[in-house]
């Protein structure tokens, strides 16, 4: 029985479902999409631990900001960021060190 298994991601970025589910929205082209799945799509990054980062919906994180989402990044877990609807997502994935490297 294995003891590990291996990943591809170099980053993590823990977001808050809660606050997504909260803002009905708000991220992607069409400002229709939750966070975890426009910057998914922005980056064109895979599902689970064959993508090159990983994107994690968690339960609620206990801040609960008005009108953002909170994201930890995994590598520099003490900032966190409160992300507000309409971010610049590339602004975002250089912050969280996830940058597009599939393209």
């Amino acid at each position: 029985m294995k003891d590990h298994v291996q990943a591809n991601w170099r980053n993590v970025a823990l977001i808050c479902r809660k606050c997504s589910k909260k803002l009905d929205g708000g991220f992607g082209p069409h400002g229709d999409e939750r966070l975890a799945k426009a910057l998914r799509r922005h980056l064109s990054l895979k599902k689970g631990r064959k993508a090159s980062a990983g994107l994690v919906e968690v339960n609620c994180l206990g801040v609960c900001p008005k009108g953002a989402v909170t994201v930890v990044d995994g590598a520099d877990s003490r900032q966190w960021l409160l992300v507000r609807p309409g971010a610049d997502l590339d602004e975002l994935a250089t912050t969280l060190g996830i940058c597009d490297s599939q393209s």
